[in-house]
């Protein structure tokens, strides 16, 4: 049995860091230039503070394609926080997201994606050629799909089966589509059209994936070819979630999500929310070496807020805590103290990806997490509202 190491040890085990202007695609940025002067911003792009927003990451996704330099504002979405007032006083309605372009706000998606192609030109092919129109109804077909199987309670005899067979069949009919070229993506090269259908799938992925016993990318031979495929991107990479935090943050988006108990949902469920992360289809690139050096790195940055928001007493969370990164950088065991557990569990169902750390990042700190709550007990973590996320306020996890 080891000691935790202290803060000040800690911090000698990391020198993680990013390029978050210039470098590779990243959720902590506020200024995108990629090598451009910053004279020559022309765009402000308004998205929420987590990553959640799916319309959100469209845009951001296509920026980061084109490397177009642009600012971002970071707003606070009404499930986990106060909208702020500033916001509203440009966009009333507080939808995201919202995009300034030579001074000029636009909202709704599809209006931000074509005015950026009308300033910047297409990603290879434009949202009103015929063929990105063909697929941009597929991509709504499939949209509708999905939330008729997952977002109303199967009350009657066979509707969840009924519900599974639409679903199936129109991602029948899109797999169909991804075979119509060579390319792994949509088109014969990557386009808009996978930047439109990116943020929902990722969510189809791990909401059915946790809620339906029912794995898109596994079961559907392109489907899981476009996901290889996407995840060979940077700029995917950087706005790429995570099972755990999609199956929790769609609730209260999207006014609910509904499992059908089945044995194979009830088994997901528990490797999503307990572990083990690594076994999950949620990524397939190989995990970077960095992995554990950026999840401490971003533990030591918010470390104070951390201990603060948990429900436990701060001497017990920070000691508790040390013993977990202890554990991860080292490979030692290192006990936790008594009472430990919950408020081990309570951070492990807190860790937001991309906005707090990468996917892989997050499976290593999840794990030394569990790994250290064992040791100390069987207690579960005060349980992830359903209703609203404001266990998630920004003003806690906020970027400094």
């Amino acid at each position: 049995m080891s000691e935790p190491l202290s803060w000040q040890e800690l911090a000698k085990l990391t020198d993680w860091q990013i390029d978050r202007v210039n470098g590779n695609t990243n959720s902590q940025a506020n200024l995108r230039l990629f090598g451009h002067d910053e004279s020559e911003v022309r765009v402000t792009l308004y998205r929420d503070r987590h990553a959640w927003c799916p319309y959100c990451q469209k845009i951001w996704l296509w920026l980061e394609e084109k490397h177009i330099p642009y600012r971002i504002k970071k707003v606070t979405m009404f499930c986990y926080g106060v909208k702020e007032q500033w916001y509203k006083q440009i966009v009333p309605s507080g939808m995201l997201p919202a995009l300034k372009l030579d001074g000029q706000i636009i909202t709704e998606s599809d209006d931000i994606l074509i005015a950026l192609e009308q300033a910047f030109g297409t990603l290879q092919y434009g949202m009103n050629e015929p063929q990105v129109l063909t697929l941009r109804k597929l991509e709504r077909l499939l949209f509708r799909a999905w939330c008729g199987w997952l977002c109303y309670p199967a009350m009657m005899p066979g509707a969840d089966k009924r519900n599974r067979e639409q679903f199936t069949t129109v991602v029948k009919i899109v797999e169909d589509a991804l075979v119509q070229t060579d390319s792994p993506y949509f088109l014969d090269e990557f386009s808009t059209v996978d930047t439109i259908f990116t943020p929902y799938v990722e969510r189809m992925n791990a909401s059915l994936y946790y809620y339906k016993g029912y794995s898109l990318r596994e079961e559907n031979p392109r489907f899981s070819a476009w996901f290889d495929a996407m995840e060979t991107r940077p700029t995917y990479r950087g706005t790429q979630s995570d099972f755990h935090t999609h199956a929790h943050d769609l609730p209260p988006q999207m006014g609910g999500c509904w499992s059908n108990k089945t044995k194979e949902a009830k088994t997901n469920q528990t490797l999503v929310d307990q572990g083990d992360w690594f076994q999950l289809p949620d990524v397939k690139y190989t995990e970077p070496e960095t992995s554990k050096a950026e999840a401490l790195q971003r533990v030591l940055k918010h470390r104070d807020n951390i201990i603060k928001v948990n429900p436990a007493e701060n001497n017990l969370v920070d000691e508790a805590l040390r013993c977990a990164l202890t554990t991860m950088m080292s490979d030692e065991v290192c006990t936790s103290p008594k009472g430990s557990d919950a408020a081990l569990r309570y951070l492990r169902d807190r860790i937001s990806v991309p906005r707090d750390m990468s996917i892989y990042a997050a499976k290593r700190l999840k794990t030394a997490l569990e790994k250290t709550a064992s040791l100390a007990g069987t207690k579960q973590g005060e349980p992830i509202p359903t209703k609203h996320r404001r266990d998630q306020d920004p003003l806690n996890f906020g970027e400094k």
